[in-house]
């Protein structure tokens, strides 16, 4: 029997997935999302066109792909619909390619208020979220009072969604918080007559079904493993289990039918929100990495926070991930540094540590290690035999400390700017 793939990121998000997914897709049939919702931007760059999906499976472009939304994930109607209508108007048959999984949960127009209200509230304690419903959804989902896609075509639909609007109803009067959300809901349940035009699965079949007939599945990820709800910076994390065993849980497979783990990070580290970040920049080279990087939200447009990379954290995600494969993304964004730094450690109330710590905070000092810069430009390079020097040692370092091989590097956006080693 095939084993289910899996692609996802390593830092905090924004890692580069949806590239990665479109350039590995060759090689399956099958593409499918398993948890997260539209809070997750992953952005593809080819034939001089930007694509940003937030919830459709990355491999909704190939030809005779089968691209699958999981029950792990959670779904807004409208923005789902959105994202349907800019990729058929460009011609790709998504009706033809999009399965959803009927387990998946909705997120309804009261959810987006409750989670503006909540985050209000919290003043300096904010969290930063992207305002998308998504923990009110997941709330929702593991209190048993959600609505699922499967509602959307059983009779009850209506009474369903009815009963639990007026339940949001009521808990948004604990909140001073004033909202209208007749527009939204009109564009929601015109949302909800759009997805009727696609196929409801039952997910877990379909997949096993598919790993049984010997189809290559890629599963995909969303946000990064330092989001993890059990394992990242908590509370500054998002709703879903975004490490590997999410995969588990979100398409409904056994632990044994993960096969290769691709971990996605950055040359260098960035973060969107609140939250501990060790290697944060504040200083010219924090703003250099954010300007040549282009590092803004692909959801929010919100500018990402930029720091050197973090040995530390990408080392607990490669453990925590079971990761078989490294893939770098955005070395070319360092190109014009003379010195690089990577952080080996961390101090911690006066002591040394490898380990991440149980509570992330501003009381972490990082242990950074120097590189020589490679200070040249390496966007046209299509072999890893014609990197410079330091780059090499700089990736081998990586390889070192991780005891995973890196076996893609990504020198620009474009399809064609990534080198397999």
């Amino acid at each position: 029997m095939k084993k289910v793939d899996v692609v996802l990121g390593l830092q905090w998000g924004d890692e580069g997935k949806g590239k990665v997914v479109d350039v590995l897709t060759p090689a399956y049939q099958v593409i499918a999302r398993f948890q997260g919702g539209p809070n997750a931007g992953h952005s593809l760059h080819f034939e001089d066109k930007k694509y940003v999906l937030h919830t459709i499976p990355s491999g909704i472009f190939r030809e005779g792909s089968i691209n699958i939304i999981g029950n792990g994930v959670v779904i807004d109607p409208v923005i789902l619909s959105e994202e349907i209508a800019k990729l058929e108007k460009d011609g790709v048959d998504v009706q033809g390619k999009l399965l959803i999984s009927k387990k998946a949960h909705l997120i309804l127009p009261t959810h987006r208020i409750i989670d503006a209200a909540s985050e209000a509230s919290k003043g300096k304690t904010k969290i930063g979220s992207t305002l998308k419903g998504i923990g009110p959804t997941y709330m929702d989902k593991t209190g048993r009072n959600g609505l699922r896609v499967g509602d959307i075509v059983s009779g009850e639909f209506e009474e369903r969604y009815g009963r639990l609007k007026e339940k949001h109803i009521e808990l948004l009067k604990q909140y001073d918080f004033p909202y209208d959300i007749c527009d939204y809901e009109k564009e929601w349940l015109a949302g909800i007559e759009n997805l009727k035009r696609f196929r409801f699965i039952d997910s877990e079949h379909v997949v096993n079904s598919l790993l049984q007939e010997g189809k290559a599945i890629l599963a995909e990820g969303a946000q990064g493993s330092m989001l993890d709800i059990d394992f990242g910076t908590y509370p500054f994390v998002t709703s879903s289990n975004t490490l590997c065993a999410g995969v588990c849980t979100g398409l409904g497979v056994a632990p044994s039918r993960i096969g290769n783990v691709y971990g996605i990070f950055k040359a260098y580290c960035t973060r969107v929100g609140s939250g501990p970040f060790p290697t944060e920049l504040f200083d010219e080279d924090g703003e250099k990495m954010r300007q040549i990087g282009q590092e803004f939200g692909a959801t929010t447009g919100r500018p990402r926070r930029c720091g050197w990379l973090d040995m530390v954290a990408l080392k607990y995600s490669v453990m925590m991930n079971g990761v078989t494969e490294l893939i770098m993304m955005k070395a070319d964004v360092l190109n014009d540094f003379d010195t690089l730094k990577v952080a080996v450690a961390y101090n911690v109330n006066g002591k040394e540590t490898s380990e991440f710590p149980y509570e992330a905070s501003e009381k972490i000092v990082p242990v950074y290690k120097e590189f020589k810069g490679w200070n040249c430009d390496i966007n046209k390079l299509r072999r890893y035999d014609e990197f410079p020097t330091e780059l090499k040692n700089y990736i081998e370092f990586i390889e070192q400390e991780t005891g995973v091989p890196v076996k893609i590097v990504s020198v620009g956006p474009d399809r064609e700017e990534t080198i397999v080693r």
